[in-house]
This record gives C-alpha cells, sequence and structure tokens, in this order.
C-alpha cells in the first residue's frame, strides 16, 4: 500500500523561525460513506510529532507517543492498523489529533532542539485501502480546528481546558461549518518508512502508597520512580484548575523538587514538568495527558477554585518490548539492585534508548551501549534497537563522525561523543548479533561502521584517538584516567569488530586491512600506556579493566595486569573507584578472570560510592551518580543487571554460537549468596537456571532448550542434550 495519493496537510500555520509561538493542538475529521463493511481495511499514518487517530469515536489501537522519533529531515515513521472493526454501513467519521512532540520541540535549552532544522507545527499523512483499493487520503478536504489541548510539550507538560471540548466531534453530522479547510503543508524531508519497533504503550498503571498535605498544595508518592504521566479523576466547579507537577526528589519540607532535573532547561512558555487541567465542571471527569511525558515519583497538586481530586494514579510507559528474562538471589540488595536495573532500562527507553526521562530525554549513544546486554537479557529489545541504529546512521557525516545524542538538532557533534559513546554502532549490531543470531544489523550498518573506523583513523596520532567523553561520572574528578587511554581502546574495539564483520560478511580484504589496524593500535597502546609490571597509566582500575576487557594486554602480562588491578580495587575498599566505563569494565574483568568473589563485593558493598549505597537513601531507580546530586533516573551503570545473569546464573553470551545455537552455562557461585535463580526466554525456548549453596554442595537445577556445554564451579565439564538436568559438585 502505497501513499500515491495522499497529501501531507496541517493548519497552515508557518514555524519560520525558532521564535514563533506555540499553538493549541489541532483536530482533524473527515466524513466517508461506505455501501458495506470491507473484508479487511486498513490505515497508515505518519503524524508528526505525535497523533492519536479515531474511528466512530473510538481511538484507534493502544500506542502512545505515536510515531517513535526520529532524524524527521532523513527519515519519518509511519504505522499501519487493521481498522476493519472500526467500520460500518454508512457515514464513517475519521478524527486526528496532534501533537508537538520531538517534530516541535519549543523549549529552550542546551541541546538546541528548539533550532532543529526540521522544526515545524504538526502535520500528517493518512491512507485507508479496503480490499485492494484506496478508499481515503489525507488531503485539503479535511477540516480543522482547535480544540481543549490548548498547549503540550515534550518537556514542558499539556494543559487541557475541558471548557473547550468539541462535543460529537468524532460522530457522523457533527456541525463543522466554522472548521477551516486543512491546508497541503510541506513534507518533513526525510524518507518515509514504516514503523518496526514496538510502540510505546501505557504498560502498567500504579496506585499512589502516601499522600500529604503541603503548603502549595498535596503531594502523591507513587512509591516507584516511573516515565509516565498521572491519570487524575476529579470533579467540582466549571473553571476550577489542576495543577500536576511532577518530581523525583522531595525537598526538606516534603514539597516536590525539580532542582536535580531542571538544568540546562529554560521554563519557555509553560512550567517544566507541569500538566494542567481546566475543569469543565460536570460530574466526575477522569483525563490524563497525550501528548508529554514525564520523569517523576512524586507528583504536587495544587487546586485553584472549589474541585477535589478523586483519584489519581502513575501511568507507567515505554516501549512495549516483551519481558524475557529474570533474575533473583538470595540477597535482597541484589534483588533491589536488579528491580532499579529494570525500572531505568524500561523508564529510559521510551521510543529510543535515553539517558533520563524528565531533563533530556535524549538518545544518549554511550548510555545506550553501555546497557546494551542488560536490555537484551531482559527484554525482547532488538527490534526497537534495530530501529534506532538507523536514526544514528541518518545523523553520521559524511566524515564519518558522530554526534553523541540521537536524534540531533546539530548539537552533539563537538562535545558528548567519542569512541567510548560511538561504539554504539558496532556495540547494538554486535550484541543483537550474540543474542540473536540475526545478523541483518551488521550487514546493513556495515558501511556506516567502516566510515566511522576511517574517520577514527584520521583523528588518531601514531595510533591513539583521544576526543569526546571519557570515564564519565567518576566520584572524584581528579582522578578520571587519561581519556586518550579509553578512547583507544574503544577504537581498538570497533576496529577488531570491523574486521570480525568484515569476515561474516565476506570481505576478505577488508578482513586484512582492518586485522592490521587492530593490530597496529594494541602495539599503540601498549607502548603509550604500559608502565610494566602490570600497571597501565597511573594504576587506575578504568586503566587495567579497559586494557583487559578490549583484550589490549600482552598474553604474558595479563596474569601481573589481573593482580595489580585486584590489588587497587582491594586497597580502595574494595569500592568503585571509576565512573560508567570502569563499571562496566571492571566487574566483568575479575569475575571473568577468577575473582568473581571480589567482584560481587564491589558491586554488593553498601559504603559510598557504590550501588547499594544508592538503595541505602531510598533509590528505586539507578542513579545518574554516585552522590545522587544529578538525576535519580539514569541506565548508564547498569550493566550489573548483565553481570548478574553472565556470571552468577552463568548464562555465557557466544559470539561463535550467535543466539545461543549452542549455550555456554558456566554458573559462579559466591559465599554470600545461598542460591541463584535465573530464566531467559533463548531464540529456541525458555532456559531456567537454578542453584543453591548448601553445606558444601553446589546443587544445580537446569532445563535448557538447546545443546549446552556444562561448566560446574569444581571444574567439570559436561556436554549436555536438550533437557532438564539436577547436578551436584
Amino acid at each position: 500500500m502505497e501513499f500515491s495519493k495522499s497529501k501531507w496537510i496541517g493548519t497552515g500555520a508557518c514555524a519560520n523561525n525558532w521564535k514563533s509561538p506555540v499553538l493549541p493542538a489541532p483536530y482533524f475529521r473527515k466524513e466517508l460513506t461506505l455501501d458495506k463493511v470491507p473484508g479487511q481495511a486498513s490505515v497508515k499514518i505518519c503524524g508528526l510529532g505525535y497523533y492519536e487517530l479515531y474511528i466512530n469515536g473510538k481511538k484507534v489501537g493502544d500506542h502512545v507517543l505515536d510515531p517513535i522519533v526520529t532524524q524527521y529531515d532523513q527519515r519519518a515513521r509511519y504505522v499501519t492498523y487493521d481498522v476493519t472493526a472500526y467500520l460500518k454501513a454508512g457515514v464513517n467519521t475519521f478524527g486526528v489529533i496532534l501533537g508537538n512532540g520531538w517534530y516541535y520541540p519549543h523549549t529552550k535549552e542546551v541541546w538546541h532542539f528548539d533550532k532543529a532544522s526540521w522544526r515545524c507545527y504538526p502535520k500528517f499523512l493518512l491512507d485507508m485501502e479496503a480490499d485492494g483499493q484506496s478508499l481515503l487520503v489525507s488531503d485539503q478536504s479535511w477540516k480543522c480546528s482547535t480544540g481543549p489541548i490548548i498547549f503540550d510539550g515534550l518537556r514542558n507538560g499539556e494543559t487541557y481546558d475541558a471548557h473547550l471540548e468539541l462535543t460529537g466531534w468524532l460522530e457522523s453530522g457533527y456541525d463543522d461549518s466554522e472548521w477551516k479547510n486543512a491546508a497541503g503543508v510541506t513534507p518533513p524531508g526525510g524518507i518515509l518508512q514504516e514503523q518496526t519497533s514496538p510502540p510505546c504503550k501505557v504498560m502498567q498503571t500504579l496506585e499512589v502508597q502516601k499522600q500529604w498535605e503541603v503548603q502549595d498544595g498535596t503531594v502523591y508518592d507513587l512509591g516507584q520512580n516511573i516515565a509516565g504521566w498521572a491519570r487524575i479523576t476529579v470533579k467540582g466547579d466549571s473553571k476550577a484548575k489542576i495543577t500536576l507537577r511532577y518530581a523525583e526528589k522531595l525537598d526538606e519540607s516534603k514539597c516536590i523538587d525539580q532542582s536535580n532535573i531542571d538544568k540546562f532547561v529554560e521554563e519557555g512558555p509553560e512550567a517544566f514538568q507541569t500538566d494542567r487541567y481546566i475543569l469543565k465542571g460536570d460530574g466526575e471527569e477522569t483525563w490524563e495527558p497525550r501528548f508529554t511525558y514525564h520523569g517523576f515519583r512524586w507528583i504536587q497538586v495544587r487546586i485553584e477554585g472549589n474541585a477535589e481530586i478523586v483519584k489519581l494514579e502513575g501511568r507507567v510507559v515505554y516501549t512495549a518490548f516483551d519481558k524475557i528474562g529474570s533474575f533473583e538471589c538470595s540477597d535482597e540488595n541484589v534483588n533491589k539492585l536488579q528491580r532499579c536495573t529494570e525500572w531505568s532500562y524500561i523508564g529510559n527507553f521510551v521510543g529510543i534508548p535515553t539517558d533520563c526521562p524528565h531533563r533530556e530525554k535524549n538518545g544518549w549513544t554511550g548510555d545506550a551501549q553501555l546497557a546494551a546486554e542488560t536490555g537484551l537479557f531482559n527484554y525482547d529489545a532488538s527490534k526497537a534497537y534495530g530501529q534506532w541504529l538507523e536514526s544514528i546512521v541518518d545523523t553520521q557525516r559524511p566524515s564519518g563522525q558522530l554526534p553523541g545524542i540521537v536524534p540531533t538538532g546539530g548539537w552533539g557533534f563537538n562535545w558528548g561523543s567519542g569512541p567510548a559513546w560511538d561504539n554504539v554502532i558496532f556495540e547494538l549490531p554486535w550484541n543483537i548479533y550474540v543474542f540473536t543470531g540475526d545478523d541483518s544489523e551488521i550487514r546493513k550498518n556495515y558501511d556506516a561502521m567502516k566510515k566511522y573506523v576511517d574517520y577514527c583513523t584520521s583523528m588518531a596520532n601514531d595510533g591513539i584517538i583521544g576526543f569526546g567523553l571519557g570515564d564519565w561520572c567518576h566520584s572524584d574528578n581528579y582522578k578520571i584516567v587519561d581519556r586518550d587511554l579509553t578512547d583507544t581502546g574503544y577504537y581498538y574495539a570497533c576496529a577488531t569488530r570491523l574486521a570480525k564483520f568484515a569476515v561474516l560478511t565476506g570481505r576478505s580484504d577488508d578482513a586484512a586491512s582492518y586485522t592490521e589496524l587492530a593490530a597496529q593500535i594494541k602495539r599503540a597502546f601498549n607502548r603509550e600506556f604500559y608502565r610494566g609490571n602490570g600497571i597501565y597509566a597511573k594504576g587506575e582500575p578504568t586503566a587495567m579493566g579497559c586494557a583487559l576487557y578490549h583484550g589490549l594486554v600482552e598474553e604474558s602480562e595479563k596474569a601481573i595486569t589481573l593482580e595489580r588491578l585486584s590489588e587497587t580495587v582491594k586497597g580502595n575498599g574494595n569500592k568503585p573507584d571509576f565512573g560508567i566505563l570502569g563499571a562496566k569494565y571492571v566487574p566483568r574483568v575479575l569475575a571473568e578472570n577468577g575473582h568473581v568473589e571480589q567482584a560481587y563485593e564491589l558491586i554488593t558493598q553498601p559504603e559510598y560510592p557504590g550501588w547499594v549505597n544508592w538503595l541505602k537513601q531510598g533509590a528505586t531507580t539507578l542513579w545518574e551518580s554516585w552522590s545522587g546530586g544529578a538525576s535519580l533516573n539514569h541506565i548508564m551503570f547498569g550493566d550489573i543487571s548483565a553481570w548478574f545473569y553472565q556470571y552468577l546464573a552463568g548464562i555465557v553470551p557466544d559470539v561463535d554460537k550467535p543466539g545461543f545455537s549452542k549455550l555456554t552455562l558456566k554458573p559462579q557461585p559466591v559465599k554470600a549468596l545461598d542460591h541463584v535463580k535465573a530464566c531467559c526466554k533463548l531464540p529456541s525456548g525458555e532456559l531456567k537456571v537454578e542453584w543453591k549453596n548448601t553445606a558444601g554442595k553446589f546443587m544445580l537445577d537446569l532445563e535448557t532448550p538447546v545443546a549446552t556445554i556444562l561448566k560446574m564451579p569444581d571444574g567439570s565439564i559436561k556436554e549436555l542434550a536438550p533437557g532438564s538436568y539436577k547436578e551436584i559438585c
């Protein structure tokens, strides 16, 4: 089905510069007479920034915040619905409401989206096909007006005036004589493609756990930091106003405190993370926003006029991928960290992987690449990652350069990127292949990856590279390892993976040249940073962890480098002495090389800085910094969940057996745990691993859908056919 006759339509308003005003959300309607209900009918629609489609008074589908944001001047997404059940013989009424979303970002902030090249008032393109014929298209015969959504902004919120509701506008016979005809408008500029990622949906509804009165209203506590919004049921007088302000922190007076998340964002025409509802005054009224979302645990409600909140609920919103993994153990702190990681992951995947769901909502590439394995252990996220990869490639400059955020309005190329972030273009295809066996993202993105490695080579001096960000969010900025070291480590990783991808895709010349490039980088890395006796740089944990994690240490020096790393970590009281890069390197390297007990202690020790120290302060999601002075919902320290699956449960992703075509299971018990239980839906079926550590005996219960190489803690190795097993050592 093609948009062969459809035209992009809008209200005709023109946003000709960044000072253009914010207008109310536009409403569109069209009536269509059908002699009979078609045997099959489908609608495809692209509504930018966001849309809701209605037929005969019913919303079509259960998607929210659709379509998922893209680099609009390069690509826009449409969504296809089967609408047969919505149609009837006779007059059918179609309605579309549009929101600003990322397409018309109007909040002033440091990332310059308010000056993005694509920035324009909302518009849409629609085509309905029934029994092989196009019966309805978007054109200037549609009527348009405005309604009760008088303001919407992605980082601000939504204001809804129920007095302005258009009663009956979604029914046939509605008098739209005062509505004007829709205007033909310019397309967004990019190619039009069907949405392949699972959509965003309301995935849970949370009840209020506590509430209390404060000087300026009532504070409601959901008990959990989430991404989404509040749904309210209210009653009261006409024109009474309900204001809802969202935050993830309270001040000393137990009022909400947005000071940790409103940095770099100006209020603009409406306040940050604030929704408003103006009552119609007609009994109980239930409302929730359509075209915004917030990051929060607490909602502070102020009522102006005579009204009351009958009920308030938290609506949890994220990309509707399936949950495919679970992990639990005998240490409740580990279980809490697992839950915190899951909540941070879904709270930062509202369409695209983001850094935080409140202050920025930006698609930071570094956060995404560090959390990819955690995501794929817990969720069926490969299609969502694949779609976002297309946006990453859409932002790549001809030189090969990538920005630190995707999408971008032009910001992030000169600060905020660098190899540790840009590695996302390799990390996602690599992990999708390893976890699912699907190599399509490798093949599709090979040229972009090659272009990036060549760009790094153009930036390198004698094999050493250093630009962008390094071991971000260390507890002590004076102790951050030299950025050149971690950048060169990722430069090597990218070259190494490109060589492997070249072999996989049959490019023998590339395989040889990038293998040689990787060897040159390795020699340069050791020449520049190795000090002898296992020490890299100044002996920082991240320095030695980076060298070991990326395979840059010469074979003869591995044992001594690992020993130096272990000693350094122990000398710091087994506390994290690193930022987000070291948080991935160090626990993995230790566990991979016989120091799982130390890695476990590093993750679970309760003092500052540390993950469990967050729990002691009441965290329900992972934080941006060890101190907790910034966002309280970030995923970039979230590799710990993947660590639990891979090292404690022993589920080892293996590039030589992609998609777990043959499973390697190597559980590593630690003294502090009595039992571990993990489940994963592999491509071939469900894997269940449960072990107990009792009276000096390790007892394993295993259900595996594939042939399995089992490596027991006593060093014994067994090859098992698919089936159920009980093993003891």
